[in-house]
């Protein structure tokens, strides 16, 4: 009978001694929950870093969080190529293993990148879209409500284009450099530029598409004077292939004879807007716009306000305007 009592009492001693440990990591979990719940983490995932507009979006997000760190945590994620789709949805996955609580994103596709947020949306994870705006059909389709944060492509590239028509006839030809045909502020800002055109009784010879790039920019601009050596303009739907046609036409020696609309106001091409190489640009405030979707997302997870669009700015830049 003592014996028994020994191992009893033993035994008690080890239960307890487990029932500490199980109770001591129940505080350390439970004050994980409490920390995440008073300070939530926002994944910001953009497109690619190496063009300038991302960079300075990214710029402008650091400093907003530099300012709040005691109300959110940041990541900041972006691909190396505009195209780069698959890459973008696994940053999303991974930023939903990480448990984050709200993800702003610059979609690299319209559709594509919808299933895997309407997964972060089921997840319980807060979603706001910016720059690039989610396909509607897509959105309605997997019954996915994603506020847009950003401007209006559309009426951002009238402006250029309108201003573009003051400095030219009717009749006159001209030329537009597509973004990607996947991305809807790309296929907004041909819209755009496509209704100033038309005001202007414009002839557009050639539409076709850079993917927002530089290097595949250049050699398209470079053959649209080639083929048409009347031609009196070229619309860029944004600066990094503005800045291809501006090379292009400088190989050519047409600069100052053939006028190059760009679109996002990024350093390099304010500086060619007071060297008179660029006519225009349009600002949608790069700066600012990762920040609003930021906001935007700290201000759902604190109401639980149901989402809404939520417009922002373009202005026109020109030489005198900068």
């Amino acid at each position: 009978m003592k014996r028994f009592m020994i191992y009893d009492s033993r035994f008690m001693i080890h239960r307890s001694r487990v029932l500490a440990v199980v109770l001591v990591l129940g505080l350390v979990l439970a004050g994980g929950c409490q920390k995440k719940k008073d300070k939530p983490t926002v994944a910001l995932v953009m497109k690619s870093l190496a063009n300038e507009f991302f960079k300075t979006m990214e710029e402008g997000a650091t400093a907003h969080h530099q300012q709040h760190k005691d109300q959110y945590d940041l990541k900041v994620v972006g691909i190396k190529d505009e195209m780069d789709v698959a890459q973008q949805i696994a940053y999303v996955e991974s930023m939903m293993a990480q448990k984050v609580d709200a993800i702003v994103i610059a979609p690299a596709d319209s559709k594509a990148l919808v299933p895997v947020c309407k997964r972060a949306l089921d997840a319980g994870i807060i979603v706001v879209n910016i720059d690039n705006k989610f396909d509607a059909d897509v959105l309605k389709d997997k019954n996915a409500k994603i506020p847009f944060v950003g401007p209006d492509n559309r009426k951002g590239a009238k402006l250029g284009g309108a201003y573009l028509c003051k400095k030219l006839k009717a009749g006159d030809k001209v030329a537009i450099i597509e973004g990607a045909p996947n991305a809807y502020n790309g296929i907004q800002r041909k819209l755009g530029f496509e209704d100033a055109v038309a005001d202007g009784n414009l002839t557009i010879v050639s539409s076709q598409t850079g993917y927002w790039e530089t290097d595949k920019a250049q050699p398209i601009a470079s053959a649209l004077v080639n083929e048409h050596p009347d031609l009196k303009a070229i619309l860029c739907a944004n600066d990094s292939m503005a800045l291809g046609a501006v090379a292009a036409l400088k190989d050519a020696g047409k600069l100052g004879s053939i006028y190059v609309v760009g679109f996002d106001n990024i350093a390099a091409v304010q500086q060619l807007l007071k060297e008179g190489r660029v006519l225009c640009t349009v600002d949608q405030h790069a700066d600012k716009l990762a920040l609003f979707g930021i906001e935007y997302a700290l201000e759902m997870l604190q109401t639980k306000a149901q989402p809404a669009d939520k417009e922002t700015p373009v202005d026109l830049k020109t030489a005198e305007t900068l």
